[in-house]
């Protein structure tokens, strides 16, 4: 591929391109691209399977993916395990 060939070379950025920082622009970008990181998918994985849990051997495993999803997703996104009493709650709550 040409650098000449490339989709708006040699046009101006566009103005909001300059106001985000580096991260914000490829968040943007990857949105566009319909990227989406890991643990969005294992938080939207996690509340499909929650909506199927009968049992609480089945919810021991679906608290082992809410630990997995605690380690890769952001401080503030984190969740807490789910006592089988509260599972109802819980599948409101995700």
């Amino acid at each position: 591929m040409n650098r000449k060939d490339l989709n708006g070379m040699g046009k101006p950025l566009p103005k909001d391109y300059v106001k985000r920082d580096v991260l914000q622009n490829f968040q943007k970008i990857a949105k566009d691209a319909g990227y989406l990181p890991y643990w969005l998918k294992l938080q939207k994985e996690i509340a499909i399977q929650l909506q199927a849990v009968n049992n609480e051997k089945e919810l021991k495993k679906i608290n082992k993916r809410i630990k997995e999803y605690n380690r890769v997703c952001p401080p503030s996104m984190q969740r807490p395990t789910i006592e089988y009493e509260e599972l109802e709650k819980a599948k409101t709550n995700w």
